[in-house]
């Protein structure tokens, strides 16, 4: 055994051998993560929601919620830099299709799902 492979930490050698994940990938930060996943927690809590799904694309990456696995999301989250500088790279889109709202902020288009179920 060589000196060099003793001094080494095995978790580094670990790191080292992990693909870094792609570049042209567009993915949801640790923070918009978070805001999501409570949202999906109280609806999950309430029996509104029971799966999800999560894809990360080339131009946009997409947080589908789903009411039973087997159906299409009942509303898709998504995130499209393309569209920072215009109308918000955020939008909240429903099973037909029709953008229910988009914008800058992410918790302020997360609250056209949490306002829709309040309200009835």
């Amino acid at each position: 055994m060589s000196l060099a492979s003793e001094d080494t930490d095995p978790s580094e050698q670990r790191a080292a051998a992990r693909p870094a994940a792609a570049p042209n990938r567009v993915t949801f930060n640790r923070l918009e993560l978070h805001r999501i996943l409570n949202l999906y927690g109280r609806m999950v809590a309430d029996g509104e929601w029971r799966d999800y799904a999560i894809d990360f694309l080339k131009d946009r990456a997409v947080f589908s919620v789903y009411r039973r696995a087997s159906e299409v999301p009942i509303y898709r989250i998504e995130k499209d830099p393309r569209l920072a500088r215009k109308q918000g790279m955020y939008s909240v889109i429903s099973a037909t299709g029709l953008i229910l709202r988009r914008g800058h902020e992410l918790e302020r288009v997360l609250l056209v799902i949490d306002r829709k179920l309040a309200v009835v």
